[in-house]
């Protein structure tokens, strides 16, 4: 079984398309600092090795994340999956799960963290995905502080608003946020606050940008290459 994820915290490497055209010269400049190039560190075997998965509400990071699981071996590790099983727990943290997300807005760093750090410390697995995490510079914070490193690598989904919408509202799984007035809270704050979280990742040539528009195979031919030293 893994150890506790500080324990093992030296194992990590340390190192809008929305609202694009109203955000100016500032953002442009992180647009210009994204690669699909950045060079992926190859871990030994055995060496814990995570990717933080970002993307909007419908831009397709769950169907992804099950692909790279399917080709390369990883754990998926979906940040609103586990809030939605504490949700059904019916534990003190659910119900303070499902008030801010019916609402929109951004569960308590430290609620998701903790979350993330047991199924992290219930896999035997050393490579995992962190689907939907960190959706802001607090959680960003509130997970090196808890974890003690940053992720190796970070895939970041890049899909149209109105793509977006069409898929969740397609998507029929029943998840309370799966309303056309929650995903415009949502699309809100992702706009607001992962752009902080994007370039700051960017900065340190850890972001990978993939055009999240097409087929799921044809995404997917876009992702394979940047985990295909993690099957050599």
């Amino acid at each position: 079984m893994w150890r506790r994820v500080a324990s093992v915290s030296h194992l990590f490497s340390h190192s809008k398309s929305t609202k694009f055209n109203q955000q100016g010269a500032s953002t442009f400049k992180i647009w210009e600092t994204f690669t699909s190039e950045s060079e992926i560190p190859t871990p030994s075997k055995g060496s814990l090795f995570v990717t933080f998965v970002l993307g909007g509400p419908g831009s397709g990071k769950g169907t992804q994340c099950a692909k790279i699981v399917e080709a390369f071996g990883f754990t998926h590790v979906s940040a609103g999956d586990l809030l939605r099983r504490e949700i059904a727990s019916g534990s003190a943290y659910g119900s303070v799960i499902l008030s801010t997300i019916r609402e929109g807005k951004i569960v308590p760093s430290q609620v998701t963290v903790e979350l993330i750090q047991k199924e992290m410390e219930s896999s035997d697995n050393y490579k995992f995905l962190i689907d939907g995490f960190p959706r802001s510079e607090e959680n960003r914070k509130a997970f090196e502080k808890t974890i003690g490193a940053e992720p190796d690598v970070v895939l970041f989904f890049d899909c149209p608003e109105q793509e977006m919408v069409k898929r969740v509202l397609n998507r029929n799984q029943g998840r309370v946020d799966d309303n056309i007035d929650t995903i415009k809270k949502r699309l809100e704050i992702f706009d607001e606050l992962n752009w902080p979280v994007i370039n700051y990742y960017s900065q340190r040539g850890k972001l990978h940008k993939i055009n999240a528009v097409g087929t799921v195979d044809e995404i997917f031919e876009k992702v394979r290459p940047i985990f295909a030293p993690l099957s050599k």
